[in-house]
């Protein structure tokens, strides 16, 4: 199972992302931390690699993986959508049990049901952008 897919829409937005915003070793980097409506949120900021941290690219798309966080997203896939509405880059998780009504976060299936918030309580505007 690979670390992380990148979309061919994430893969576009993502390089031109980085070449208008990112120095020579940026890349969107990816984390996740206890807090969020559903148990853990997602972090995503354009940055260099830290120490213990995986790369994945795809073309000229980075996408620099926590390496705190690496069991989590392992087997993600990060998506572009540009939605009227709810434009950003977007995580599919296989390894979440549910999502919150933003999709900033998410519930893990392997820590027990209902540790965080239900569907849609307390979720914030927007998505991972």
């Amino acid at each position: 199972m690979a670390l992380i897919e990148i979309t061919d829409s994430a893969q576009e937005k993502l390089a031109y992302l980085l070449a208008s915003k990112g120095g020579p070793d940026a890349g969107l980097r990816l984390a996740v931390r206890k807090g969020g409506c559903a148990g853990w949120q997602y972090e995503m900021n354009v940055a260099g690699p830290e120490a213990g941290d995986v790369t994945v690219e795809r073309g000229d798309a980075r996408v620099i993986v926590a390496a705190d966080s690496l069991e989590r997203l392992r087997g993600c896939e990060i998506d572009y959508s540009d939605d009227l509405t709810d434009a950003g880059f977007k995580i599919n998780n296989p390894k979440a049990r549910r999502a919150c009504g933003c999709g900033t976060s998410f519930e893990p299936e392997d820590e027990p049901e209902g540790s965080g918030a239900e569907d849609g309580e307390a979720c914030g505007p927007g998505g991972a952008n």
